[in-house]
């Protein structure tokens, strides 16, 4: 797999999840995603970006345009140093929130995308990678 383009989105307040949204929007038009696909990613990012505002206590979305063959996609990781997630398991319980996001929850975000890694430990920050392939 070969990354064509990167760059870092910082998210720290309300207008950063907007920027976010928007980055992802621009990034998946420039790999030529079909809108279906697109409107996925961005719903993805909405509840990922805002997870990190509120929950991480702010923190930066790394994003790449990656190639795999024939394939291109936007890769989107979002980190923070927050308290991570004490109860992962509940976590990624279809229908869970904890208030506050779409109430899509992790689970819906990652349904939403084509991969999804989480790493957290409590104290430890949280990184979820999301990618979606056109």
């Amino acid at each position: 797999m070969n990354e064509r383009s990167s760059g870092t989105q910082p998210i720290r307040i309300e207008q950063d999840v907007v920027l976010a949204r928007q980055t992802a929007r621009k990034l998946a038009q420039d790999c030529g995603m079909r809108l279906i696909d697109l409107t996925k990613l961005v719903t993805a990012v909405s509840e990922l970006a805002r997870n990190t505002m509120v929950y991480g206590g702010g923190g930066d979305m790394d994003w790449q345009i990656v190639e795999d063959g024939l394939r291109v996609g936007v890769r989107l990781t979002f980190r923070d140093e927050g308290p991570g997630i004490p109860d992962l398991k509940l976590a990624m319980t279809d229908g869970w929130t904890s208030g506050g996001g779409l109430g899509l929850g992790l689970t819906g975000a990652k349904r939403l995308v084509d991969d999804f890694e989480l790493d957290t430990a409590p104290g430890a920050g949280t990184r979820v990678m999301i990618c979606k392939w056109t």
